[in-house]
């Protein structure tokens, strides 16, 4: 390549923003703990539709903590400087077609998190025998349709969110959940014990947002026992075909929540 179309590609990057693609790809994962004794999960006064929605227990589940400690619903997500774009690899094509739900279940919303990419639908669905709505925070698309009961609603959100959209319900005020929309699938959130997964990154160095709702930026944590701190909540990885980055064992010190 000579160095007139060198000087010319350079331009056009600068213009439109960097491209990165890969010819191979590799698995991002960890473990996220809890730092200190489970915390007692508050119990909710249902104030509306108490015969439905008072016949079990409801309780606040902002913090989760599983039976090991794992710390459950942290969410990570690939993150871009502006006019960045990333190659999102073939084997996710099959993922375009599967539907993210987002239903009204005894109350509650299940998942707490749901993760969106913006090449897929969503469907808001309400599997209870009383109304709801979903109230949908988005910066670029905010909604609030009223789901009847067994009613759902399909639609689709084109433009990535910077953070996770708050998701809640008018008519019953303690609903909460979490929509994570990104235009590429390279996110996660932990499970029950406090795992997580993200497969076929392409090589290459990039960084992860990790984020929670009851911490926000997930900033000062302990790795594998040493003390680490996270500027804004972003750590810096190298990927690197075929291979494997473990964060190891993330634990997040309980009074990061208070």
């Amino acid at each position: 390549m000579t160095k007139r179309v060198l000087f010319a590609f350079a331009i056009t990057l600068a213009v439109l923003g960097t491209s990165y693609a890969f010819a191979g790809g590799g698995t991002l994962k960890g473990k996220f703990m809890y730092g200190g004794d489970a915390p007692k999960a508050a119990a909710i006064t249902v104030t509306a539709d108490k015969a439905f929605c008072g016949k079990k227990p409801l309780f606040d589940e902002k913090v989760v903590v599983g039976e090991n400690g794992g710390l459950a619903n942290v969410i990570i997500y690939l993150y871009l400087s502006r006019g960045d774009t990333v190659k999102v690899d073939p084997a996710y094509d099959e993922l375009k077609a599967e539907k993210v739900r987002l239903d009204n279940v005894a109350c509650r919303f299940e998942p707490r998190v749901a993760l969106l990419w913006t090449e897929q639908k969503v469907v808001f669905g309400n599997k209870d025998d009383v109304g709801h709505n979903t109230k949908v925070d988005s910066q670029y698309k905010p909604m609030n349709p009223l789901l009847p009961a067994g009613g759902e609603l399909e639609t689709e959100f084109d433009e990535s969110e910077r953070l996770p959209v708050s998701v809640g319900c008018n008519i019953h005020p303690w609903m909460r959940g979490w929509l994570v929309i990104r235009d590429n699938p390279y996110f996660a959130v932990t499970d029950g014990e406090g795992n997580f997964e993200i497969k076929n990154i392409p090589a290459g160095d990039w960084t992860f947002q990790i984020w929670h709702e009851g911490v926000g930026y997930v900033r000062e944590v302990k790795i594998d026992g040493d003390d680490v701190e996270w500027s804004r909540g972003r750590v810096d990885v190298a990927i690197k075909e075929g291979g494997e980055v473990d964060l190891g064992t993330v634990t997040v010190p309980a009074d990061a929540f208070e």
